[in-house]
């Protein structure tokens, strides 16, 4: 018989000798019993002014003849925030496998002589998270030891492989420019971001700015006078201007105290950015274009001049757990929707999931998750209620008893390690690296997480080693308007979880 101990916690623990049984014992059945919370939970709890029915848990081994340690509201439906990235990031392991790459595609319709393309180059973007400046570097100087120097015609770029609706960077929360807020597209550059870093040279009395990538059409100020006020709200102090999509201006000071900071930032007028940031890369590497960079098709029959393959999905669900990445969760949210949501009912190979792929759309990915999660739970856990797939939603929704399922079945996976090893180890890396910092912490080390902040959300969610050798799954979240100041419940629930002797 089981029995539900008093006390509560979060983390998560490498496991690749995980238990067979996927179903919870009979006892952890019962969604409505309910066990009272660890203290050190309810005193977090007490101190941030938010009530325990605002707290929902489950902790549950790994080791299906073990006892479950704690269920509290397990069934309720909550905001997971980005904890809903492991729904995601676990479904696209079991569909496409740790293995699946995107390619980003680069196609001519003109000839290639004497070091000039006559003829436009196409570059179909396919979707890839991390399409980032170093790698688009690689494929351009590809480009060029093929002979494709200078371009006399255009550079199209073609984002059709996702269909997506206009969206304001701003919409969710007012910061437009955060780079966290960058939409999701086909042909994903550098995450839409401009970093600027400023460096004090105080012989001149003045912080230099550099700026990555190189913009076609964009002036940024050369430097700023320095100050002598503290570093504290550094970039306030600055007075940047980013009310122009061709200038970005400093009308402040940047205190000298600070050394060198770097600051990444979504660019303003993130509708052109991939044109004007390919149109400076490839002039910044020595190339030339008669032409515009323009948005477009891919012609039939154009030719195939290279084709840039992307990271490895395993180590892109690893930059979208540890690091809480939006926009990278979304591309691998909307990859799924390229698969056929009857397929994944009843087919087992990629290749016939992904025959025909069809064009990515928000709607999609929600169809084939709900087939997956069909496939995969049956009617044993409740669904959840997606919405882009990232956490970065209102609207998203899941149970505490459904996010341990996926973590139990997660844990025998043939691909499960992948998984497990894209979370954030408590106290040392990621998103929980300033977690487990006491002296006598029992989860630094033991605790492999995923985090979720929203206004009025916060979650984790994981896998514990407590220190009887048990390894637990373990979910917990709080919603309600205090919920970032109770994040403390959290990582008491964790050190419970990680301490417990049997």
């Amino acid at each position: 018989m089981c029995s539900v101990v008093p006390r509560f916690l979060l983390t998560l623990r490498l496991l690749l000798a995980a238990w067979a049984g996927l179903t919870l014992p009979a006892c952890a059945q019962s969604a409505g019993a309910v066990g009272a919370l660890p203290p050190g939970v309810s005193a977090a709890l007490a101190r941030a002014g938010v009530p325990a029915s605002a707290f929902s848990a489950l902790v549950v081994p790994l080791d299906a003849s073990a006892r479950e340690r704690l269920r509290y509201r397990a069934d309720a439906s909550v905001n997971p925030a980005s904890v809903m990235k492991l729904v995601t990031t676990y479904a696209a392991i079991d569909l496409l496998g740790p293995d699946f790459t995107w390619n980003t595609r680069f196609y001519s319709d003109g000839v290639v002589s004497q070091g000039v393309l006559r003829g436009n180059l196409y570059v179909r973007g396919g979707g890839d998270p991390k399409l980032v400046l170093e790698r688009i570097q690689a494929a351009f100087m590809n480009l060029q030891d093929q002979g494709v120097r200078v371009i006399l015609g255009d550079m199209v770029l073609d984002h059709s492989a996702f269909e997506l609706p206009a969206i304001d960077p701003g919409a969710f929360d007012g910061e437009a420019l955060r780079p966290y807020n960058a939409a999701p597209d086909a042909l994903l550059v550098n995450f839409k971001s401009v970093v600027l870093t400023f460096q004090p040279d105080t012989g001149a009395g003045v912080a230099r700015v550099r700026s990555e990538p190189p913009m076609a059409g964009l002036a940024i100020d050369a430097a700023v006078p320095l100050s002598r006020a503290a570093c504290g709200d550094w970039r306030g102090s600055l007075q940047a201007r980013f009310d122009d999509a061709n200038h970005i201006r400093f009308e402040g000071r940047y205190p000298g105290s600070c050394g060198e900071r770097v600051w990444p930032v979504a660019y303003q007028d993130p509708a052109s950015y991939a044109a004007r940031s390919l149109e400076g890369l490839w002039r910044a590497s020595g190339g030339a274009i008669t032409g515009a960079v323009r948005a477009g098709l891919t012609p039939p029959g154009a030719q195939l001049l290279h084709e840039a393959r992307s990271l490895p999905l395993s180590d892109i669900i690893t930059d979208v757990n540890q690091w809480s990445n939006n926009v990278m969760a979304q591309q691998v949210f909307l990859t799924l929707g390229q698969l056929s949501p009857t397929r994944v009912l009843t087919e087992s190979t990629l290749a016939d999931r992904l025959a025909p792929m069809r064009t990515a759309r928000f709607e999609r990915s929600r169809e084939v998750v709900a087939s997956w999660w069909k496939r995969t739970f049956g009617l044993r856990y409740t669904a959840p209620v997606m919405d882009n797939g990232a956490g970065l939603s209102r609207m998203e929704r899941i149970t505490p008893e459904a996010l341990v399922g996926l973590l139990r079945h997660a844990a025998a996976h043939p691909q499960g390690s992948q998984f497990v090893q894209s979370l954030s180890i408590a106290g040392v890396n990621g998103t929980t690296a300033r977690m487990a910092r006491g002296a006598n912490s029992a989860a630094r080390g033991n605790a492999w997480l995923k985090t979720g902040t929203l206004r009025d959300v916060t979650g984790i969610a994981g896998y514990v080693n407590a220190a009887s050798g048990q390894r637990y799954a373990v979910v917990g979240f709080i919603n309600d308007p205090n919920a970032p100041a109770a994040r403390p419940a959290l990582e008491a629930l964790v050190e419970w979880a990680a301490a417990q002797p049997d």
